[in-house]
This record gives C-alpha cells, sequence and structure tokens, in this order.
C-alpha cells in the first residue's frame, strides 16, 4: 500500500476506534473520500484491509459497516496472537536461527534504530515503521517452521486488531507515538537477544509480552485511552 494510502487506512482505523465511525454505521466511499478529503481510491482499499481486519462488514454493493467491538473482544484477539507468536519464537530459538532469517531480524533492529535515533517521529517515519514491524515479526513466524501457526494466525487476523498490521497512529500527539513504537522496537531487540541465544521460554515470554504490554501499560506513554486500551502492534 502506498504511503498515502496506508495514512488513510492509519486514519480511518483510528476514527473507528475513537468512536467517530460508532458501531452499526453505514460507511461508503464517496462520502468518506469527501470527508477526509481524498479520492476514493485510498478509501476504497482502506475499507478491504479494514474488512480483513474485522473492523469492517461488508453490506454488498451498499458498503460497509462499522462492526460492533467490546474492550474484551480487543483484548482476547490480541492475548491470542500473543500466544501464537510467543509459540513461534520458543520453536525458533530452539530449532535455531537460520541465517537468512537472522540477517532479516538485525536488518530490521538496525533500521528501528535509525528511525528512532533522532528522538521523534514523523507520520512518514511510522509508515515506515509499520513495513519494518511486519518483515520482523513474519520472521519470526517463518523460522518457527511451524505452518500450523502460520495458518492460526492467518484465521486469528480477521478478528478486530489481532493483526500485526493494525496499528492505530495519533496524528496529534506523535511525541506520544513516539514513546509507543519506540517501547516496541526495544521488545524487538529483547526478543532478537534470546532467539540469537537459544532461549526458547525467555524469547516465548518476550512475545507473549509483546502483544499486550500496549492494552496493559497505556500509562507508561503518557496517555489515558478510551476504554483504557491503545493498540499498537
Amino acid at each position: 500500500m502506498s504511503g498515502s494510502g496506508q495514512r488513510v487506512l492509519n486514519l480511518l482505523r483510528k476514527m473507528i476506534i475513537d468512536g467517530e465511525f460508532p458501531a452499526g454505521e453505514r460507511l461508503a466511499e464517496i462520502p468518506t473520500a469527501e470527508r477526509l478529503g481524498v479520492s476514493r481510491m485510498p478509501v476504497r482499499m482502506a475499507f478491504r484491509a479494514l474488512e480483513q481486519e474485522g473492523l469492517l462488514i461488508r453490506l454488498g454493493a451498499r458498503g460497509f459497516t462499522v462492526k460492533q467491538m467490546t474492550a474484551d473482544d480487543l483484548a482476547g484477539a490480541v492475548e491470542v496472537r500473543g500466544v501464537l507468536e510467543g509459540l513461534a519464537a520458543r520453536q525458533a530459538a530452539e530449532r535455531g536461527i537460520p541465517t537468512g532469517i537472522r540477517e532479516v531480524l538485525l536488518s530490521c533492529l538496525e533500521q528501528g534504530d535509525q528511525l528512532f535515533a533522532k528522538g521523534y517521529v514523523c507520520e512518514e517515519d511510522l509508515a515506515e515503521y509499520h513495513d519494518i514491524n511486519k518483515r520482523f515479526h513474519q520472521a519470526i513466524i517463518d523460522a518457527s517452521n511451524n505452518m500450523a501457526i502460520a495458518e492460526a494466525l492467518a484465521r486469528n487476523e480477521h478478528l478486530p486488531f489481532a493483526s500485526v498490521s493494525s496499528l492505530a497512529v495519533d496524528r496529534n500527539d506523535l511525541a506520544l507515538e513516539y514513546r509507543r513504537f519506540n517501547f516496541a522496537h526495544m521488545q524487538h531487540h529483547t526478543v532478537v537477544d534470546a532467539l540469537l541465544s537459544g532461549q526458547g521460554a525467555r524469547a516465548e515470554m518476550i512475545m507473549r509480552e509483546h502483544a499486550n504490554a500496549t492494552l496493559r501499560y497505556a500509562h507508561l506513554f503518557g496517555s489515558a485511552p478510551r476504554d483504557g486500551l491503545k493498540i499498537i502492534q
């Protein structure tokens, strides 16, 4: 997805989280594009992505409707992902990390370090980190060499905010977003250390914590999100 498409996706996702598009509201391309001041194409692509994430329900030719969600729904979906990715990390550490995947993981760490080194982030940085994050998590799944985990994660991704791609960004508080995303990146460093050291139990624990951390520790970032939730994955 292009940078502009990713920005529209992030914005719509956050509007759903914040209740600007309440559960049951019907969304159509043209009025949504006009409201956001963008063309129909990025809105169309965002709707499809949000349907895959479980946030929207297709109404055929009549557009989409916002799915009803509760705080328990969000927390449960993220916790399931944490269990699956934790298992993948443990098995990867116990099997040993192949050279190619090791290089991917270290490259993701290096790129993230460069991104956060300046002490702040802009929207373009967060779009770049979105891609880094996806590659990092996929590398761990690949290293587990367990298709059952990959298939279970694929099914789980249809639940709201269970996908590693589901990043909700507050464009109005990028200082907060710097703290959140940098925290997640530091967790990436710790899990790579465990993976390369062959510490399976530790790698599993870190990945489970990584999935749940910002659900439980929103106060660390100086924010009190709606319903106590602030999603970053």
